[in-house]
């Protein structure tokens, strides 16, 4: 009886998955199946929760009579994202290599070779004499040309053997002997530990599971690592791995909203260890010489207290948010750590927000933003005196490639705009000089000159003023004729940076407007703009979307038939919330891996990441946080009413934001919407959060957007 009844479900399935084949000219409609719970008295009724069980053979059928349908409605627009792909791919260097980075004896570096989809991990051995003085006493490393070349990890073998491949952290041993790094296979967040002997080129059978972060300690045989949970995928503890030993558990984090982090000064004299929340931390440090010393505590945790440390020649310095909402940088003895002993380093201006801290032997280099714009400081030890990097252009981003060494009296620079490719730079921490090291080209007919950004300002609901910058080809006219591509994210505290896309270029070039927004949620303006767009705060982010999309309407940017808006994980969550608010707004929606089923997920502790997000979301077993979590959750308030075109994308191993998420919310929608817009579900079946792997599966996932939005304004050339 109960083989009879596999065989008639088989059955079921099997026809079930034939349709999903044989109709693809028709939009899939997914049964509705109702699972009721109940959440703080009230009956929650869900008709799409059995999606979200995997081994159930309908869900893989379904996902793939979606993609079946994307596939067919998408049919006239695969020859224009083929050579959307073709011509981002010819803009990009086949082969090329990144800046060697000096750590101990050897430089490091990536390259990567012509049809490859991953880099080479590579060294090459330092000369003897590691600097050496010019004339204009400018230091330059020098590395042997003799020395034959180490390839130290090729993910492009292992990409033969997987379908998914992605290097998490990789560390080498301070002598250089040992490489421990970790893979994942999958897409889900999953990494696996592996330690190679660099000298004889064999894997140790020193292995982990689930391993997120790493740090060497002196003695070259000691590593120390966090594990994640199984289940939740919490970063909750801290092993030491003696090579050849069994690992010792160091320190388990066990309150929930936390989570643990392990490495090393820039010295390479301190191991830390960091337990922090969304709103609090505490840290540990350890002498790296000592591995099985005890850790010693900096500073207990304390509710809406964070801090970050690093350490030179017996003083730890310290970014800190007591008395200091944007942070300030303190010291403190190594032998008195704790927040009673800290002492200002330099004055506090609560108008410019301290994102990083890197202290070296000449200098430290401190990574702030002020009015939405990255920049960077340096103070030099011995001159006692700071010194700033400026740039000209309108918008850009700069973020930190740390210096050649501890001991390096230069530091590298990464700048960028949306007008300009990345372009590596060396400063002279001493005289402040700069030069280039690299520019990372575009080839082809890409001409900087023909585009221009602007910084823009929306006011709010409230009147905040909300920042925007906007990249367009010259001459396109500001009359609301313009198509116009709206980005926004604004969550945990993630700033809108303006930074180069060479996939974008297939957009600006056509005529398109590309704009993103700066809204609370997102550190933009500091720490409050953050604490303004979370929590019971939560909606401020989609009234600041909503207001920046009628600003550039207003201002002539563009009109409500040809804005498109795109947002991904977080950002998909806005896109939804808007969508249901103000569907008139826009003219079609991108939605990447969105968190749009967020009430149910944050009613599941068991879920990865659940826990620690209550202090970004709020925790719904709170009666009064659940009634705010569900007014704006996009599945629970899908209405009856016309919605735009929508293209929405899922990763079948997405641990941050599991592919039924977005498979309930499409599923739900096309029973609701009253429109014939059209409205498509992708789901890779081999990737996870990140999407593909490989910079080409990146490509063409970016050219397979992008040829879907040009459809959607009519201008699939």
């Amino acid at each position: 009886m109960l083989r009879a009844l596999f065989i008639v479900f088989t059955m079921s399935v099997s026809l079930y998955a034939n349709a999903a084949s044989s109709n693809a000219d028709v939009a899939p409609i997914a049964p509705r199946l109702a699972s009721k719970k109940t959440y703080h008295g009230q009956t929650y009724v869900d008709h799409y929760h059995w999606l979200s069980n995997k081994q159930d053979p309908r869900v893989m059928a379904y996902l793939q009579q979606e993609n079946a349908y994307t596939e067919k409605q998408m049919a006239a627009l695969q020859p224009l994202a083929a050579r959307l792909f073709e011509t981002t791919k010819a803009r990009v260097k086949e082969v090329d290599m990144n800046l060697p980075q000096r750590h101990g004896q050897f430089y490091y570096y990536t390259r990567i070779e012509a049809g490859q989809q991953h880099a080479l991990i590579c060294r090459r051995a330092a000369k003897i004499v590691e600097r050496v003085t010019n004339r204009d006493n400018k230091w330059e490393n020098k590395w042997d040309d003799s020395a034959a070349e180490e390839i130290l990890l090729d993910l492009n073998q292992l990409a033969r053997q997987h379908r998914y491949v992605a290097l998490g952290e990789f560390h080498v041993s301070p002598d250089g002997s040992k490489l421990a790094y970790a893979l994942d296979f999958s897409g889900d967040l999953k990494f696996e530990l592996f330690i190679k002997d660099l000298k004889t080129g064999r894997l140790l059978p020193d292995r982990a599971q689930r391993v997120s972060s790493m740090a060497w300690a002196a003695d070259n045989q000691t590593l120390f690592y966090v594990q994640d949970d199984a289940v939740t995928l919490r970063s909750e503890r801290l092993y030491r791995q003696r090579l050849g030993g069994k690992p010792v558990l160091q320190y388990r984090e066990t309150a929930q909203e936390f989570g643990l982090y392990v490495s090393s000064s820039l010295d390479e004299k301190l191991i830390l260890l960091d337990s922090s929340s969304y709103d609090s931390n505490e840290a540990r440090i350890l002498p790296s010489a000592q591995p099985e010393a005890p850790w010693q505590l900096v500073q207990a945790r304390q509710k809406d207290q964070r801090y970050s440390v690093d350490h030179r020649e017996g003083i730890l310095y310290i970014t800190t948010n007591r008395d200091a909402l944007n942070f300030r940088i303190v010291t403190t003895s190594i032998d008195q750590p704790s927040a009673a002993y800290w002492k200002n380093f330099s004055d506090y201006d609560p108008e410019v927000l301290t994102e990083k801290l890197e202290v070296y032997r000449d200098f430290m280099a401190v990574t702030e933003k002020k009015q939405a714009v990255t920049r960077m400081r340096f103070y030099h030890f011995t001159q006692q005196r700071w010194q700033a990097l400026d740039f000209d252009e309108t918008a850009y981003f700069i973020n930190g490639m740390g210096g050649d060494g501890y001991e390096s009296p230069t530091y590298r620079v990464f700048f960028q705009s949306p007008l300009t490719p990345r372009v590596a730079l060396e400063v002279d921490v001493l005289t402040g000089q700069r030069k280039v090291l690299k520019r990372y080209e575009v080839q082809g007919n890409y001409d900087p000159n023909q585009y221009e950004t602007r910084r823009l300002w929306a006011s709010a609901k409230d009147g905040a003023q909300i920042p925007l910058w906007a990249v367009y080809k010259k001459g396109v006219a500001l009359d609301g004729s313009a198509p116009l591509l709206l980005y926004g994210y604004g969550a945990y505290g993630e700033p809108s940076e303006a930074h180069f896309d060479v996939s974008r270029i297939n957009l600006l070039e056509r005529g398109v407007i590309y704009v993103e927004a700066g809204i609370r949620g997102g550190n933009d303006l500091g720490e409050q703009w953050r604490a303004d767009g979370m929590l019971m705060k939560k909606k401020n982010s989609f009234n600041d979307f909503i207001a920046a999309s009628e600003y550039l309407i207003a201002q002539g940017w563009t009109r409500p038939d040809k804005l498109i808006i795109h947002g991904a994980s977080a950002g998909g969550l806005l896109m939804g919330a808007v969508l249901n608010e103000r569907p008139d707004l826009f003219h079609a929606a991108v939605l990447e891996v969105p968190f749009v089923d967020s009430l149910n997920t944050m009613m599941n502790p068991k879920l990865p990441l659940t826990t620690g997000e209550y202090l970004e979301w709020g925790n719904p077993k709170n009666k009064t946080v659940y009634d705010y979590l569900r007014s704006y959750a996009p599945y629970d308030n899908i209405q009856q009413q016309a919605y735009p075109a929508m293209l929405v994308l899922a990763g079948l191993n997405d641990s941050q934001v599991h592919y039924w998420e977005p498979a309930k919310y499409v599923a739900k929608l096309r029973v609701n919407k009253t429109d014939q817009h059209q409205l498509l579900l992708k789901t890779n079946l081999h990737a996870g959060h990140s999407g593909a792997s490989g910079r080409y599966g990146k490509m063409q996932e970016a050219a397979f957007q992008h040829a879907w939005m040009l459809g959607q304004w009519g201008m699939a050339d």
